[in-house]
C-alpha cells in the first residue's frame, strides 16, 4: 500500500457526495452520535460494492444494461424520496431546532441504503481496485480485501469528521427558524440533483 493509494483515496473520500451530504444533514439535525451513526451505515454500505468488484459482479452490471438501469432508478428514487423527506422535516433527516431524536439504527440504515442503491459505487471499486495490485502481486484477493478496508477506514474517518463540524455548527443555527427553512431547501435540492445525475448516469 503506497502513498498513491492513500491519497486517491483520500482525495474521493473528500469529495462531496451522497454519503458527505447525508453525514451533514444527519450532524445539523441530530447532533454528533447520530452523525457517527449515519458514518457508520454510509461506510458499510461500502461493502457490498466492494464484494461485488473483487467478485466480478460490477462487471456483469456494468455490461447488463437492464440490470444497472434497475438500480439507477432505484438510487435516483430514493434520493428523491429523501429530499422529499427534509422539506416536510420526516423521517430520519428531520432538521429542527428541538426535533425528534431518530433512532440510531434507523439513521445508520438509511446510510447504508445510499451506497448500496448506487450502482456506479460497485464499478468505481471495479476500476480503482486493480490499479494498486500490481500483476502477479502475491495473494491479489487478500491485497484487494486489504486496500477495501483502508479505504473503509478512511471513509468512516472523513464522514465521522463531517457529522463532528455539522453538530458544532448546530448549536449555532437550530435555533433560528429562518435559517434552518434554508438549509432543508438547500439539502432537498442537493440531493435531487444527485438523483438526477444518477438518473442520467451511463454504466
Amino acid at each position: 500500500m503506497g502513498p498513491a493509494f492513500l491519497l486517491t483515496s483520500l482525495i474521493v473520500v473528500l469529495a462531496p457526495g451522497t454519503g458527505v451530504l447525508y453525514t451533514l444533514a444527519i450532524g445539523l439535525s441530530q447532533g454528533a452520535r447520530a452523525s457517527l451513526a449515519a458514518a457508520a451505515g454510509c461506510t458499510l454500505g461500502i461493502l457490498p460494492a466492494m464484494l461485488a468488484a473483487i467478485l466480478g459482479l460490477a462487471a456483469l452490471l456494468q455490461a447488463s444494461a437492464p440490470a444497472f438501469g434497475l438500480f439507477r432508478i432505484l438510487g435516483a428514487l430514493y434520493l428523491l424520496w429523501m429530499a422529499r423527506a427534509v422539506l416536510r422535516e420526516t423521517g430520519a433527516l428531520q432538521i429542527a431546532s428541538a426535533g425528534t431524536r431518530r433512532r440510531l439504527p434507523r439513521v445508520a440504515l438509511a446510510g447504508f441504503a445510499l451506497n448500496i442503491l448506487n450502482p456506479k459505487l460497485a464499478i468505481f471499486f471495479l476500476a480503482f481496485l486493480p490499479q494498486f495490485v500490481p500483476d502477479g502481486a502475491p495473494a491479489p484477493l487478500a491485497r484487494m480485501l486489504g486496500l477495501s478496508a483502508v479505504f473503509m477506514a478512511m471513509t468512516f474517518a472523513v464522514f465521522a469528521g463531517y457529522g463532528a463540524l455539522a453538530a458544532q455548527v448546530r448549536r449555532h443555527v437550530a435555533a433560528r427558524p429562518a435559517i434552518m427553512a434554508w438549509l432543508r431547501r438547500g439539502f432537498a435540492a442537493a440531493f435531487v440533483l444527485l438523483a438526477a445525475r444518477l438518473a442520467l448516469a451511463t454504466a
